[in-house]
């Protein structure tokens, strides 16, 4: 039961799950090795895996992160859905977009939601294609991505969903300090600066992870986001 595996890990996070939170998460999971035997969702597929270094490393975002009630989150490339279904499940005030350029991982979260009770906005987008777009154009408190792409691309992916005030959020792993210096002026061109940087080892032996937090300080230019192949061949 992954609720026997996490409930000690997490014992002094900040977000406090119930029974009924246990309960989701356990489907969660058992969706996700369901799905995973026909389509590539994750590598990590035993409970005590995904208990440390999906549910508690997504789980941590709240320890880091102030999240006022009924905040507006959108999770860019959300894949198998993480953070973005964790931190629904953990916090269910929080109006959440998950946004995936794969139909068929929408498919997964689509049912996801469904078999654990939540609602959530699925969007079948590419990301810089969905910052264009003026429904989600700085229309969030919050954007947050565990996508594997360094911190200046990512900022040029998702700062343009987040309205000044809000907060762009980065889940990185060991080197995501370390990526700050090249991000920096991709981070001020986009209208960002570093708010905070959290580093901390996972429970359970789970590796070091970052937690870096982008404030949206100024509207970001309207040439930003730049198409795809030229944010990765020219970060800024």
């Amino acid at each position: 039961m992954i609720k026997n595996i996490l409930q000690p890990l997490i014992s002094d996070y900040k977000a406090a799950l119930g029974d009924k939170q246990y309960q989701q998460l356990q489907a969660y999971f058992e969706l996700l090795v369901e799905w995973n035997e026909k389509m590539n969702l994750t590598a990590i597929t035993d409970p005590q895996g995904v208990a440390v270094k999906h549910f508690a490393d997504c789980l941590a975002f709240f320890n880091c992160i102030e999240v006022p009630q009924g905040s507006r989150v959108i999770d860019v490339g959300t894949g198998a859905g993480f953070p973005g279904v964790v931190l629904k499940i953990a916090r269910p005030d929080i109006n959440l977009t998950l946004l995936d350029s794969l139909n068929k991982r929408l498919m997964f979260l689509d049912e996801v939601l469904t078999r654990l009770g939540l609602e959530a906005e699925l969007v079948h987008s590419r990301a810089e294609d969905g910052a264009k777009n003026t429904s989600q154009r700085e229309a969030y408190d919050f954007a947050v991505s565990r996508a594997v792409a360094r911190l200046n691309i990512l900022s040029e992916y998702c700062l343009p969903y987040v309205k000044p005030g809000g907060s762009f959020v980065a889940m990185k792993g060991p080197d995501g300090e370390s990526e700050l210096f090249e991000a920096k002026n991709a981070m001020a061109q986009l209208g960002g600066g570093v708010k905070a940087v959290h580093s901390f080892s996972l429970p359970g032996n789970g590796g070091t992870r970052t937690i870096v937090e982008i404030a949206k300080l100024n509207h970001t230019p309207p040439k930003y986001p730049r198409i795809s192949a030229k944010i990765k061949s020219k970060p800024l």
